[in-house]
């Protein structure tokens, strides 16, 4: 098979792309540079640097030609910040390029596309009650991504929406999404102030084997709840303290209306700083509060084996750390 990628050196795209190649399959990719020093990038893909949306349709189509399978790994998520309004963003950088890459790809010939998205769609899907779409203008989004994906898919084209969960693991040279927590907990003090709840979650590998699985196994259009291993929040925290140094940590549980007051102080500072966020703060707390748990079937189905999500939590907090405290030069998570 040969493979388009969108997003070939990122996190996720440089993980999967080896295991394509590892397994027979050619790789292709557009990707933006700089590529992170020391990233484990194959040898063996095709890279071409530059954005997707600053080449015109033929410009893509020329580099599809001859592919069977496109995957888009790529777009943003909802901690890459931006001002009101913010589902404009999104739209710009995960509905649109879903809705007319795919649409390329049906034009040269292309059999297969996957497309990586959030379990926020799962959950909104699940539990319609929640209101997730309304409150969220980014689980609103990803829905709008899904349904754009899927409306492509037919005789000629077979759809996979992979939602993912939390991910664990590294890319030498780039920095992790979890910086975020760090500062969070760093600004805490001496104890850890969390809800009850807990996650879904996997590793970077594990992911990039559900992306080949559903290149290589989808048929039809499908979105598919990926999992493999759900922890608590004290479970999970637990090995972020050990990776700070901080091992005999205390946990204190607060309740939802705390993380609700919590997020109100969150939403007045995004509002400082003329921004909107894509994850209302306040309500993020009727998700926080929650097991928020998929079983692994799925990612099981599509090829995903036993990993170690211990040692992928642990190297992802200390390369965290590191960037927090500024002691690397890391590439920054892009945009586009």
């Amino acid at each position: 098979m040969n493979v388009f990628m969108v997003g070939g050196t990122g996190l996720l795209g440089c993980a999967a792309a080896q295991i394509f190649i590892e397994r027979g399959h050619k790789v292709r990719s557009i990707a933006l540079p700089p590529i992170p020093e020391g990233a484990p990038i194959p040898e063996e893909m095709e890279l071409v640097f530059g954005s997707y949306l600053d080449m015109s349709d033929d410009e893509i189509k020329e580099m599809m030609s001859g592919c069977d399978c496109f995957v888009f790994a790529a777009g943003v998520d909802e901690r890459v910040e931006f001002p009101a309004p913010v589902y404009a963003a999104y739209e710009k950088y995960n509905i649109e390029p879903v809705k007319r890459l795919i649409g390329l790809a049906k034009e040269v010939g292309i059999k297969h596309s996957v497309v990586l998205g959030s379990y926020f769609s799962y959950f909104a899907k699940e539990f319609p009650e929640m209101g997730l779409c309304e409150k969220h203008p980014y689980i609103r989004s990803r829905i709008a991504q899904e349904k754009a994906a899927l409306s492509l898919a037919d005789e000629n084209m077979d759809v996979a929406v992979l939602e993912l969960p939390y991910i664990f693991g590294t890319q030498p040279g780039r920095k992790p999404v979890w910086v975020i927590l760090i500062e969070q907990l760093s600004k805490m003090g001496p104890v850890t102030m969390y809800p009850k709840g807990g996650t879904a979650m996997l590793t970077v590998r594990q992911v990039a084997q559900t992306i080949v699985g559903a290149a290589e196994k989808n048929r039809g259009g499908n979105t598919y709840p990926i999992g493999y291993y759900n922890l608590t929040w004290d479970e999970f925290l637990t090995i972020v303290h050990a990776a700070m140094g901080v091992p005999d940590r205390k946990i204190i549980h607060i309740s939802k209306w705390m993380f609700r007051a919590y997020g109100k102080s969150m939403a007045k500072d995004y509002r400082k700083r003329e921004l909107e966020p894509g994850i209302n703060p306040v309500d993020l707390a009727d998700i926080m509060c929650m097991n928020t748990f998929i079983s692994k079937k799925p990612a099981a189905d599509l090829g995903a084996t036993d990993d170690d999500i211990k040692a992928a939590i642990f190297d992802s907090v200390k390369l965290s750390i590191d960037a927090y405290k500024g002691t690397q030069e890391l590439v920054q998570m892009k945009s586009e």
